[in-house]
């Protein structure tokens, strides 16, 4: 395997710990939020971070590599605090839209910083597309978190 390869691999391999906590925090929030078009918008966002997810481990095989497949711990803790912090706040919508807005944060930092190691590495063109496609998905649901965000703050 070229060093190319394995720099690609370890690189998408980040991305997928990533996209699963973001997967499984999105299908938490959706578990406590009480809008139901925003509980809608949770559910949609986890199932089309699967697809991301699934698109990032097709991509590690196709270089030889093993995906990974679970999450980072920093996730499982996020979840947690989550959980913790909707539970005390009695899982007000603001309070959970709060932290979902922090874990996109988290998100769109992962592959903001994957791109340009991709682009200063020069991997190969399919690799820096794919990161740079899910990038533009990271940062339209940031956008779209942020903006339910401030709707549920305005409302209450």
């Amino acid at each position: 395997m070229t060093d190319i390869n394995k720099e690609s691999i370890s690189i998408l391999n980040d991305l997928i710990e990533t996209s699963k906590d973001g997967e499984k925090g999105f299908q938490t929030s959706a578990e406590d939020i009480k809008n139901p078009s925003v509980k809608e918008f949770f559910l949609s966002r986890s199932a089309e971070i699967a697809t991301a997810v699934r698109e990032l481990q097709t991509e590690v095989r196709a270089l030889g590599g093993d995906p990974e497949t679970s999450s980072s711990v920093s996730g499982t803790l996020h979840r947690a605090w989550v959980d913790l912090k909707s539970t005390l706040a009695g899982k007000d919508d603001v309070a959970i839209l709060n932290e979902a807005e922090r874990g996109e944060d988290v998100a769109l930092k992962a592959y903001k910083e994957a791109l340009q190691k991709a682009t200063e590495k020069n991997l190969p063109a399919n690799v820096t597309g794919l990161i740079r496609k899910q990038l533009d998905g990271v940062q339209a649901n940031h956008d779209k978190v942020k903006a339910l965000r401030n709707s549920a703050r305005a409302a209450s």
